[in-house]
């Protein structure tokens, strides 16, 4: 199949994806440093879930119709909610605590 026929990458890429109004749209950008982009997907404007969907951007407070680039997923509330615990989880300060400043805290 050529991409001529409608059957490219972009257009099995927009076919895979799926959203509903309440999910998030999350872009993780190009390019190594790059910004990640959380956006909640408030209307899906393609049939069957597919794109463009009107996303209401958290970094710019801004709405735009949007259709998601191949840098681009879709996650449920759920989903992001515990993406967010785990990195937390990760970056948590406690984790970099010596344990001879522990040792201290608790004894006293």
């Amino acid at each position: 199949m050529s991409d001529h026929e409608g059957s490219g990458p972009s257009m099995r890429r927009y076919a895979q994806v799926h959203a509903k109004p309440g999910d998030w749209l999350i872009a993780e950008g190009r390019n190594v440093g790059a910004t990640v982009r959380h956006g909640l997907i408030e209307e899906v404007h393609g049939k069957d879930g597919a794109p463009p969907y009107l996303v209401h951007w958290t970094d710019t407070g801004r709405r735009a119709l949007t259709f998601p680039g191949p840098d681009s997923h879709v996650v449920t509330s759920d989903e992001l909610h515990a993406q967010e615990e785990i990195a937390a989880a990760h970056l948590s300060s406690r984790h970099y605590r010596s344990t001879a400043h522990a040792t201290e805290s608790s004894g006293s």
